[in-house]
């Protein structure tokens, strides 16, 4: 289970390290992967207190076909790191420290990315085991309204006959129903037999009967042919973000489990260097990747963290899931 730990206080480095073993303990890490992820989230953590403003750390286990892992996404509002390629080399410190804390955190990871502006802030991502999927490699960030233990939003993975299947899923409301709403949405995704999202849409609004409903999104994406097959019903949005211009994918009105009209499933082609971003409503819609000099490049859970921190509502849950053909596929 993903978790969301702010750092303002020093005791929140070892809050962080306790759930950063749990994490790995549930996922099956061994000894060594396990004391890995445990040194990263200390140092991403300590860095976070010593420079950051408004830092968070991100806390969950890989999606489902990568193998089991552990990410530690970290977010900042702080000023940034004037010399990124000197900052990586051990034995640098802007504060007189060892220097050590992102040379160690490269070295210790399967999959390390950062992404830094001056003065706006930091986006770091490590992942700690699992394996690199060939197709295709996907990122998210999920967390509940300030106040909330629990989330209402959730997103799911799934993969079958060389395509790969997305599903983001928004509980009405917030807290423990609204996250039963979501997580028995994403539950049902992963039981169904024919993932075409109006099949797997269907399936969803059955499962959803009980519950107070949710509005969700299903993609289905062939890496091989750069096409993505879409349907979604309630305010999921999709986009396929490509430099200088994004295309909406199209929901439609309703809610699964209670009011479900005859939804279409709209066929998109995915250009070269494209992303596909799903999300809730509790990111904004007006976030545009050209801001962002380089971002495109950086691993979707870093994308992710950029879009959370700059473009959330902060009164609603927040779900982003951001998915990225890899090149020789």
């Amino acid at each position: 289970m993903a978790r969301s730990i702010p750092v303002d206080d020093p005791s929140r480095v070892a809050e962080i390290r306790r759930a950063t073993l749990a994490v790995a303990q549930e996922e099956g890490l061994d000894e060594k992967l396990g004391g890995n992820a445990a040194i990263v989230s200390t140092e991403v953590s300590t860095n976070l207190l010593k420079y950051a403003r408004q830092g968070e750390v991100f806390i969950s286990p890989f999606a489902p076909g990568t193998g089991p892992g552990v990410e530690i996404l970290a977010v900042d509002r702080g000023p940034g790191i004037k010399d990124l390629a000197a900052s990586l080399v051990d034995g640098y410190s802007s504060a007189q420290s060892s220097g050590t804390g992102l040379g160690a955190i490269s070295r210790l990871s399967q999959e390390f990315d950062i992404y830094t502006e001056v003065d706006k802030g930091t986006v770091l991502v490590s992942r700690i085991g699992g394996s690199t999927h060939a197709l295709i490699s996907v990122g998210s960030v999920i967390k509940p309204l300030a106040g909330e233990d629990i989330s209402g939003d959730a997103w799911g993975f799934s993969e079958r006959d060389g395509a790969i299947a997305l599903v983001v899923a928004d509980g009405l409301g917030h807290g423990v129903e609204a996250s039963r709403a979501s997580s028995e949405a994403v539950a049902a995704f992963r039981r169904a037999t024919d993932l075409s999202p109006i099949s797997v849409l269907r399936q969803i609004h059955d499962a959803l009967h009980s519950t107070r409903g949710a509005a969700v999104a299903v993609a289905n994406i062939d890496p091989s042919n750069r096409t993505i097959q879409y349907a979604g019903i309630g305010n999921i949005g999709g986009v396929i973000a490509q430099t200088g211009r994004s295309e909406f994918m199209v929901s439609h009105s309703g809610t699964a489990g209670y009011q479900m009209p005859r939804v279409q499933e709209f066929s998109y082609s995915i250009p070269e260097g494209a992303l596909i971003i799903m999300h809730s409503d509790g990111l904004t819609t007006n976030w545009n990747l050209d801001v962002y000099p380089g971002l495109r490049r950086s691993h979707p859970s870093v994308i992710a963290g950029v879009l959370y921190r700059d473009a959330t509502r902060h009164r609603d849950d927040v779900c982003v899931v951001v998915a990225k053909i890899r090149s020789n596929s």
